[in-house]
């Protein structure tokens, strides 16, 4: 797609600017603030948590990028190298700082930074606080996954309970069940729900103090006298499907296997496992929603600084840089721009809102094929807020994205077979083409899908204590050598004993076998 260079919308009214040049202040912002709140809550419908502003200096956006984006983290080494990496890069100029921070929280929590200029404080206000909040709050994904209204104190707990187990244990100890936990962090989601208590910090903090109290209560030094079984085939195979069972193996999060079964961990280490673990849970949502994500938070600052325009509350200059700034973020390179990096989630995003604006409003005859239930509506934001509340990523190309979308981009589907010498175009701009180039990018969208398919397969808890890992090979693509062999020596290290990882394909033939023994 080539950038156009940005047009001004038609004034329709003569209300006074609320600012005009690029200085700010705390009042202005409260000021810019609510007009927005009239636009976004009364005028397009969007239900929002209640706003948290917070205004910070570039070191301090550094510093919440390295610990994941959230206010409150824990300690840990990794963190520290980001930043300082990140920070080298940014006083060289040869990496910028994104505008704004939100966070998934109630009261949403927004950081904006001092350095911005007055547009720019109202553009990422109109993004974070009024679009990436009402994605947050509505859709389904985030509601079933998320508790915004305690991930605060949870995040305090972890923090504080770090610390703790620094002091207590060691910073060595602590570091390296982390590096291991963090390791693993892609396989620490539970895809499958199940319900979740409320106020989750005060819930672990409960769990904890019951493990501990238990152990007191049943802890006999009569057992350690107990022979072990160390033969690896002492119970038969009637038995060992028994125990799968009883282990609920097949088991995808591996993060959970090890924090209930692992024969070595002491207590400290399972929590502090399960707090990776949720922060990982915690995420998942965002993987599934990065491009309706920032499709929504796109389509609300456009809208209501188009809208604050109309009335005659911003000036022709603050609009003119605000398009400029605009343009930038959804700008799409070419395949063979050197640029190019895969498709602008911004971009496509933002395309595909506007484009459901326009099947609503304006339709042709082909988005009357395609779209017969929304086309010609008029309910615009009705149809948006309905689609931001209801779809994923992958759902939701598969759903909204319009073979003009498709000629817009200039999609297309190319079949690449490794025992080809050539590749071939598969689908092109036909009825056919573009289901399947519709199709296709939906999967390039699928989390699940992209992940690597890895469960808990077999576990002897009794004998040799032998952990077996099954990597369910897709397309013939197999495990990055030394990732997977560096990966399984920190799973090995939580486990405690020799552990085995299996590469197959169809279930049935084994391509790759990796073995690792925990370090000394």
């Amino acid at each position: 797609m080539q950038e156009t260079a940005p047009k001004l919308p038609p004034r329709k009214g003569n209300m006074k600017p609320l600012f005009d040049g690029p200085e700010w202040n705390f009042d202005l912002i409260r000021e810019v603030d609510a007009a927005m709140g009239e636009i976004a809550l009364g005028e397009m419908g969007l239900n929002i948590y209640p706003n948290q502003i917070e205004v910070i200096t570039a070191e301090q956006m550094l510093d919440a990028y390295t610990s994941i984006g959230m206010p409150i983290m824990y300690r840990h080494w990794s963190f520290g190298k980001r930043f300082a990496h990140d920070e080298a890069y940014y006083k060289k100029g040869m990496r910028s700082l994104a505008y704004e921070l939100v966070i998934n929280s109630d009261p949403c929590i927004n950081y904006i930074m001092e350095e911005n200029s007055m547009t720019m404080q109202a553009l990422v206000i109109a993004h974070a606080a009024y679009g990436h909040n009402h994605f947050f709050k509505n859709n389904y994904q985030f509601q079933l996954w998320t508790q915004p209204d305690h991930i605060i104190d949870y995040l305090a707990f972890a923090k504080s309970y770090v610390a703790e187990c620094e002091e207590r244990f060691g910073q060595d100890a602590v570091e390296h069940t982390l590096d291991a936990a963090h390791a693993l962090m892609n396989q620490g989601i539970s895809r499958d729900l199940h319900p979740r208590p409320r106020n989750l910090a005060r819930h672990e903090q409960e769990k904890a103090q019951r493990r501990r109290e238990h152990e007191e209560q049943t802890y006999d030094p009569i057992y350690r006298t107990l022979p072990e079984i160390t033969r690896e085939g002492a119970k038969d195979d009637k038995g060992q499907q028994n125990e799968q069972r009883k282990l609920g193996l097949p088991e995808e999060n591996i993060l959970y296997f090890l924090e209930k079964h692992a024969p070595k961990l002491a207590d400290w280490q399972r929590e502090l496992l399960r707090i990776v673990r949720s922060l990982s849970q915690y995420f998942y949502p965002q993987r599934q929603t990065k491009m309706m994500n920032e499709g929504c938070a796109t389509y609300t600052h456009y809208e209501i600084l188009n809208r604050l325009y109309e009335r005659g509350q911003l000036t022709d200059g603050t609009m003119l840089e605000f398009l400029h700034s605009h343009s930038s973020v959804v700008f799409q390179p070419t395949f063979k721009d050197r640029r190019y990096g895969g498709l602008n989630p911004y971009a496509l995003g933002f395309a595909m809102m506007k484009d459901i604006e326009r099947i609503c409003t304006e339709p042709t005859e082909e988005d009357r094929d395609w779209f017969p239930d929304i086309a010609g509506c008029g309910d615009v934001m009705g149809t948006l807020r309905q689609a931001w509340a209801e779809y994923r990523d992958e759902s939701f190309v598969l759903q909204y994205l319009s073979p003009k979308v498709i000629r817009d981009f200039r999609l297309f589907a190319v079949a690449d077979d490794a025992k080809s010498p050539t590749m071939n175009v598969a689908s092109i701009h036909n009825e056919r083409g573009y289901r399947d180039v519709r199709r296709r990018l939906a999967r390039h969208y699928d989390v699940a899908s992209q992940d690597a398919d890895l469960r808990v397969t077999d576990a002897d808890l009794a004998g040799s204590r032998r952990l077996v890992l099954t990597h369910h090979v897709r397309n013939g693509v197999l495990l990055d050598r030394t990732e997977a062999e560096r990966t399984l020596q920190y799973l090995a290290q939580l486990w405690g004993y020799r552990v085995k990882l299996i590469e197959t394909e169809d279930g049935t033939r084994i391509l790759k076998e990796h073995e690792a023994l925990p370090m000394p």
